[in-house]
């Protein structure tokens, strides 16, 4: 667990809440998002994008819930001080167990562009 949590990559995770709540983020989602380990696991996940990005992410996470996973994703988002960057290439996938349970969603990226 400690080499994803100091991976060169982001990597994040929220739960099946009615809205979501992010679970886990790395250190460097931590970085990005300018935000604690104890604020992030109760930040909404759809708080990771702007209002006026919302509906796009939001497709994004049903699109992923209806096929499994989605590949080269992009999206603009938005750390906690306000600063908006530019996602390229992310990976967006179900968290399923052994017995095929969900159990929320993932999404891993390096590549990003401050706005």
């Amino acid at each position: 667990m400690l080499a994803l949590f100091d991976a060169p990559f982001v990597l994040v995770s929220h739960g099946t809440e009615p809205t979501p709540v992010f679970n886990f983020g790395n250190r460097k989602a931590l970085e990005l998002f300018e935000i604690s380990w104890e604020q992030f696991i109760k930040l909404p996940s759809k708080n990771s994008a702007g209002q006026e990005n919302r509906e796009d992410r939001a497709e994004l996470m049903a699109r992923v819930a209806r096929a499994g996973y989605a590949l080269n994703c992009t999206g603009t988002r938005i750390s906690t001080s306000g600063k908006r960057f530019y996602i390229e290439g992310a990976t967006v996938w179900n968290v399923i167990d052994e017995n095929n349970l969900y159990h929320g969603q993932a999404a891993m990226f390096d590549t990003w562009a401050y706005l």
